[in-house]
């Protein structure tokens, strides 16, 4: 039944050929996993942080393991947008999958920068827009946890660009709704959510934080349930098109999120402990929809009775 079996799903006016996605900052800037993906068969690739200039990141040692997941403090390492545009993207021009490019400023400025400029590059299928980033020119408040903050970045994005425009949101916030309502009004096509949680960890025998950073963003299998709840929450707040993260590591997570009402899903700290767990979950979307005679994964998403 696997040849009748349709995966593929809409988001505003971006057609996947699949809803598993791969989640920026896990699963480099896509090449780098050709060797252990067929990266044909993946819905998306979002690729990792893009800013206006080179970053070097955090120092290290900026990623530890914690019970039920990972605890990072990379700071959006990355190559800088012109090398991201020379050299990064040409060499996806070879698949068929949609890139969507992940990008974040420091300021209102540096997002509209970015979306002017990488508007109209070849190969280039979407944006997402970070907004888990601290405005520098408000004394450090993020723009996520704002919801006046988060919808004027997100028109000034949308005004700057013709791409579909995915706003990714941060759970680090009380009411993750009306963040969600306030992106929507701003112009989003589509939300991902959620972003990593703050944590942080200590080393007993040193007395000292894990983190060079002290605190960094939680990920893994301990946040799911966390992911869950507030997908859940703004699909009851929006109509907008929605892209799960958090804690996905296997088909049946995936199948979770998509049924709650996620459109698609994106997997990131799997990536980490196996390169082919976008494969996988591939794999095993189809064979629960052939063994529950489904033909068709959106008939799946949304499906869940409360």
């Amino acid at each position: 039944m696997n040849g009748k079996i349709n995966m593929e799903v809409k988001i505003g006016s971006l057609h996947l050929k699949s809803p598993v996605m791969t989640a920026s900052g896990t699963f480099g800037y896509g090449e780098e996993f050709a060797d252990f993906c067929d990266l044909n068969r993946l819905g998306a690739i979002v690729v990792k942080g893009i800013s206006l200039q080179p970053r070097k990141g955090n120092p290290p040692p900026r990623i530890v393991e914690v019970a039920g997941g990972m605890l990072n403090a990379i700071g959006l390492q990355n190559v800088g947008l012109d090398a991201f545009i020379s050299q990064k993207l040409p060499p996806l021009s070879r698949y068929n999958t949609p890139i969507i490019v992940n990008v974040f400023g420091e300021d209102a400025k540096e997002y509209t920068e970015l979306a002017t400029r990488l508007d109209g590059v070849p190969g280039v299928a979407a944006l997402e827009v970070n907004i888990s980033c601290p405005n520098v020119k408000e004394g450090g408040v993020h723009f996520g946890v704002d919801h006046k903050m988060a919808q004027h970045i997100t028109s000034l994005v949308r005004r700057a660009t013709k791409l579909p425009l995915i706003v990714k949101l941060t759970p680090n916030v009380t009411d993750i709704a009306s963040i969600a309502k306030a992106v929507a009004d701003g112009g989003a096509d589509a939300i991902s959510l959620i972003n990593t949680l703050t944590g942080m960890s200590v080393d007993i025998k040193h007395r000292r934080p894990h983190l060079q950073n002290i605190t960094g963003g939680l990920s893994g299998p301990a946040i799911k349930p966390i992911a869950l709840r507030m997908l859940w929450q703004v699909r009851k707040a929006v109509s907008l098109p929605l892209i799960g993260i958090g804690g996905i590591m296997n088909a049946t997570d995936a199948l979770e999120f998509l049924i709650t009402g996620a459109v698609a899903i994106q997997v990131g700290t799997a990536n980490f402990i196996n390169p082919r767990a976008t494969m996988e979950i591939t794999d095993g979307i189809e064979r629960y929809l052939a063994m529950s005679q489904i033909t068709d994964v959106n008939s799946l998403i949304g499906s869940l009775q409360t």
